[in-house]
């Protein structure tokens, strides 16, 4: 016979609070839940008690959370705590919602009964080809940037007709969107962002089905309260009448989804527009030793507007948070590896280790380091760095240097950037190749030779093509690899591409980070293979180096990746990171620039959210932190030095232990052989007379009067008018002109 719970052995395994959040009286609350504080558990058991309690029946519960995944969780563990069919139950995420309720009243929503959803890539589809038709230039009017204007707009609750236009270009911007609102309705077809603004409207402005939703759903309970947006609270304050209970559950602490439009602010205005009483702060973390949360609770005080909370923990202090100073990026790879060994050799499984980054473009020394120590390892939440497209994209030019014929990597950027050469030209291009009997490069060279294409888009496409890598081809000849692979990115036009996308820095970072790993490649191979054939001749350095870096690249993207349920570490950018834990955590990157990211310096409110950011880092751990930083990084095709990050100097000493301690690098430019003193990378590629009358080495610790100390990373310019770029810690990345900057050397 099954066990039926009962009201009080659902309560039994509750903290104090975690009883106090559940048990409310009829009445709107906000549950400020801490990292591994069980945020889940008083979610579904509220949600439980209430039914098991007779306050209402599971259609009577609304649940919003913001993944599928979360959803499926909460009513698996209800089916395991009471005997009820949870089908009929409406939770899930806010489209999912929208969706189910936009189905029920598509006639009053003005849609037709079997509209269909775009998805993020069919919107992009849509609004090209809504470009191309009103004849507007798609280089000032970059399909990526409408798509995000027209998301963000929505996202405010906001039609054209309402966005205000200032200028030309956001003139051009709302005709833009009030044609593509146009098409899509013609088309009977509904993005995302039209899910939650077409389901707001229909509540808004349909009196009846408002308030049929609201005396439905008594009780409303939110997840994640803290990564609302402003459309989807103004959705939520619609359906809650005066007789409804809104139960919203966050963290104000964990709040870092700022750039996809989530408002931290949403907490304060809850509070303050539903009369709040209750604020059930849940702090007692069953995750992390104390050691790692008071280092967490040091690192998030610093932030002025938060609701307030300090983590604890029962279960002792723990062993110390470890920080390593490395004099660069490969020692700080290297001493990650060893470490990681170490754990494993204690008997910890790699798939309790978790190595985590800012940025994506910092994963590639870190795999580098893990391959070569043959440590089975796992992007999360993302490709492994030469899985990337715009890699794959760069390496199949560098393919096609090393061979024309290789068809592979000929149709992976045929067309690619754009050059109008679709589908069918392709296919016309392989029927020919088959005919001939030769690849698809020699075909393409004689149906341009010939003059067998017709003077259309197509011929003009693939003679540019053609051109293009015989041009490569020619300028390639002397150049080292990472002169190869700036070549590729620049020439091909990848780089300017993806420049021209709205979200395309991380790609453009990575395409530089490509220039890096070349640079590491060579100095790492150079005593290896002394370019040095089988019969003892020198052989072309470009085109031997070329062949064992793509060589190189194909093993990591692919054999060596971790297999499904393998034992593997996993490799993530802190923003993947939220939500999971590990029993040992690794944060690397711990530099000014980095952690905070430079960009926050100028955005509003964008130093408190980093700082969010690395609290989240922080509380993934569970039993062995570390925290790590580099006085020199490689990262995008030059070399950084950088001062640690301010985050390191907010943790008390006392629950610190610094592994080592360094002194400050100042390098020589031009000295070695070892990439982090390249001289054509660290000084922006300037001339042997501008280097010699500069003052200043990169490297060079100097101090300044208004912004204190600083290092200096870079300088432009020629000795009339040369200007130093000093990295100044908290006061950020400044240039000063070198005929006014007052410096001194420490």
């Amino acid at each position: 016979m099954d066990t039926i719970n009962t009201p009080d052995s659902l309560l039994s395994n509750l903290n104090d609070k975690q009883l106090e959040a559940v048990t409310l009286p009829h009445q709107s609350a906000l549950i400020l839940a801490g990292a591994g504080s069980g945020k889940t558990r008083v979610l579904t058991t509220r949600i439980a008690w209430l039914i098991q309690t007779g306050q209402v029946t599971p259609n009577g519960i609304l649940a919003v959370t913001f993944t599928n995944k979360a959803a499926k969780e909460m009513l698996t563990r209800l089916t395991a705590m009471l005997p009820i069919n949870t089908r009929g139950m409406w939770a899930g995420t806010f489209h999912g919602l929208c969706n189910r309720l936009l189905r029920t009243h598509y006639r009053e929503a003005g849609l037709p009964s079997t509209f269909q959803i775009l998805d993020t890539a069919d919107q992009l589809s849509a609004i090209k080809r809504l470009i191309k038709a009103m004849n507007i230039d798609d280089e000032k009017f970059v399909p990526k940037q409408v798509q995000a204007y027209i998301n963000n707009c929505k996202e405010e609750g906001l039609r054209a007709h309402a966005v205000e236009a200032f200028d030309p270009h956001s003139q051009k911007l709302r005709e833009i969107f009030e044609a593509y609102d146009r098409q899509c309705q013609r088309e009977g077809v509904a993005d995302f962002s039209e899910l939650l603004l077409r389901c707001y409207e229909l509540l808004e402005r349909n009196a009846n089905i408002r308030m049929h939703y609201q005396r439905r759903f008594k009780y409303i309970l939110v997840d994640e309260f803290q990564d609302t947006n402003r459309l989807q609270y103004l959705w939520l304050k619609l359906l809650a009448g005066k007789e409804n209970c809104m139960f919203a559950v966050g963290d104000d602490d964990q709040s870092i989804y700022g750039f996809r439009g989530a408002r931290v602010g949403n907490m304060r205005d809850f509070e303050k527009d539903f009369n709040i009483e209750h604020i059930v702060k849940l702090e007692e973390n069953y995750r992390s030793h104390s050691n790692i949360l008071d280092a967490a609770n040091a690192i998030i005080s610093n932030n002025k507007d938060r609701l307030g909370k300090n983590l604890w923990t029962s279960s002792g202090a723990g062993e110390p948070v470890r920080v390593f100073e490395a004099y660069n990026d490969n020692e700080e790879a290297g001493f990650i590896v060893d470490e990681i060994k170490m754990l494993r050799n204690e008997g910890m499984e790699l798939s309790n280790i978790a190595l985590l980054y800012r940025s994506n473009a910092q994963s590639r020394i870190l795999e580098q380091a893990l391959f070569s120590a043959n440590l089975p390892y796992r992007v999360y939440g993302g490709l492994r760095f030469f899985e990337r497209a715009e890699i794959k994209h760069a390496l199949a030019y560098l393919r096609l240097i090393a061979n024309a014929n290789d068809d592979m990597a000929l149709l992976r950027v045929v067309n690619f950037p754009a050059r109008g050469i679709g589908a069918r030209s392709l296919e016309q291009l392989q029927e020919s190749a088959r005919q001939q009997n030769c690849s698809l490069w020699q075909a393409a060279i004689n149906q341009v030779g010939n003059g067998a294409l017709s003077a259309n888009g197509v011929a003009k496409g693939l003679s540019g093509f053609v051109a293009l890598i015989r041009r490569m081809i020619d300028e390639a000849f002397g150049l080292s690899l990472p002169e190869l692979a700036e070549l590729c990115t620049t020439l091909s036009g990848l780089k300017n591409f993806y420049q021209n996308e709205k979200e395309g820095e991380d790609r453009v970072a990575n395409l530089d980070e490509l220039v890096t790993a070349a640079v590491a490649f060579t100095n790492r191979d150079l005593g290896n293979h002394h370019n040095v054939d089988t019969d003892g001749d020198i052989t072309n350095e470009k085109t031997d180096f070329l062949t064992l870096f793509l060589s190189h690249a194909s093993l990591e993207a692919g054999e060596h990746q971790a297999d499904i349920g393998r034992e593997a570490l996993q490799l993530m950018t802190v923003h993947a990171a939220k939500g999971l834990e590990f029993n040992a955590v690794f944060i690397s990157g711990l530099e000014e620039g980095l952690c905070p990211h430079e960009n926050s310096l100028y955005e509003n409110n964008g130093l408190e959210e980093e700082r969010r950011l690395m609290y989240v880092a922080v509380t993934r751990a569970r039993q062995r932190l570390y925290l790590s930083h580099a006085q020199s990084r490689m990262l995008h095709g030059q070399v950084r030095y950088g001062i640690a990050s301010r985050f390191l100097d907010e943790i008390p000493e006392g629950f610190l232990k610094r592994l080592n301690s360094r002194q400050i690098i100042k390098p020589i430019i031009g000295s070695g052989r070892d990439y982090n003193e390249l001289p054509s990378l660290m000084s922006n590629h300037q001339s042997s007379d501008q280097k010699n009358a500069m003052p200043w080495k990169i490297g060079q610790a100097v101090a300044h009067k208004k912004f204190g100390n600083g290092i200096v990373v870079s300088y432009e310019g020629n000795a009339s008018d040369m200007r130093i770029q000093v990295n100044f810690g908290r006061e950020g990345l400044k240039w000063l002109a070198m005929e006014f900057a007052k410096l001194e050397k420490i």
